[in-house]
């Protein structure tokens, strides 16, 4: 009999422990690792997904930095689109929630009100907004636009509009999710510290930038590196909205993003050597500017 605490009594747990975790490890190695090391390889080859990978070495990569101007314009439209949702997303959500974080009724049917967006699915919402956005006088926004006396606009037709009547989705579906996010953090901070403020005489605007700022700045960085990952990220309201006979991304490529970019040439030309090197670009810009992000913004709080 092997006695509780023994040498063979651990081995035997480990044992079990091992057996349990394995189809996690076996999934994970099919559906994770393996992908990765083969579009890791994929990326130094001319690969169609038909025919046996040709190795090229680098060429796909210079190819994509030196010599392809979809690239660069979509990641243009990449960061136009990054800094003209998050700025204002962070601030509506920051605004919403010290509204809801007062002493108000129906505070949580508000709450729920706007946290649906994010847990309705990100395809409804751009086939909703696609009709709201729709041309002349059949959408709803260009309707609304007209009652007001102001001429319809061609929102998803023109490459001045399509990129900002995407932001402006963005924006609204987005708010919900980081308003949870700065309320959680709101209510972290000790009433005591408001108190010891209304004593020493400190206006509203004293306290929300001398307390309430300094100590939502972890809630901030999560939030702002969260909201960066996910702007590199766009893509399927991308799709959505733009694709067409001809491609993905709007008219002359106003609306192409870096993800959509990679789809296009990943699933719709079948160049997947490419779309995997455009991936792996991709990576590592999204984590330098997270590492830059993290270095530059993160700070640490003392209460």
């Amino acid at each position: 009999m092997i006695k509780r605490g023994s040498f063979l009594a651990k081995m035997n747990e480990q044992k079990w422990s091992f057996i349990f975790i394995a189809p996690v490890v076996l999934l994970f190695a099919v559906f994770v690792l393996g992908p990765l090391v083969a579009s890791f390889y994929w990326s130094f080859t001319e690969y169609n997904g038909i025919h046996s990978p040709k190795w090229i070495g680098l060429d796909n990569y210079r190819t994509i930095l030196f010599n392809d101007p979809r690239f660069w314009k979509s990641i243009r439209n990449t960061i136009f689109y990054t800094v003209g949702v998050i700025p204002p997303g962070v601030i509506l959500s920051l605004l919403l929630a010290m509204a809801v974080n007062q002493k108000i009724k129906f505070k949580n049917f508000f709450c729920t009100i706007y946290f649906i967006p994010t847990v309705t699915s990100v395809i409804a919402l751009s086939v909703i907004w696609k009709w709201m956005f729709a041309g002349e006088k059949y959408g709803l926004i260009n309707h609304c636009l007209m009652l007001a006396g102001f001429k319809p606009i061609d929102w998803l037709m023109s490459p001045v509009w399509t990129l900002p009547a995407i932001m402006i989705m963005s924006i609204w579906a987005g708010i919900g999710y980081n308003m949870i996010l700065f309320l959680a953090g709101l209510q972290t901070i000790p009433n005591t510290v408001y108190e010891a403020a209304d004593i020493d005489g400190a206006s509203r605007w004293e306290k929300f930038r001398h307390i309430t700022l300094p100590l939502l700045k972890p809630t901030m960085v999560f939030v702002v590196i969260m909201s960066f990952i996910a702007s590199f990220q766009v893509f399927e309201r991308i799709y959505i909205m733009t694709e067409s006979e001809f491609g993905i991304g709007g008219v002359l490529d106003s609306a192409l993003t870096v993800v959509a970019y990679l789809y296009d040439m990943g699933f719709r030309k079948f160049q997947m050597g490419y779309a995997s090197a455009l991936g792996y670009i991709v990576f590592a810009v999204v984590f330098i500017i997270t590492i830059i992000n993290i270095k530059f913004v993160k700070t640490k709080v003392e209460y």
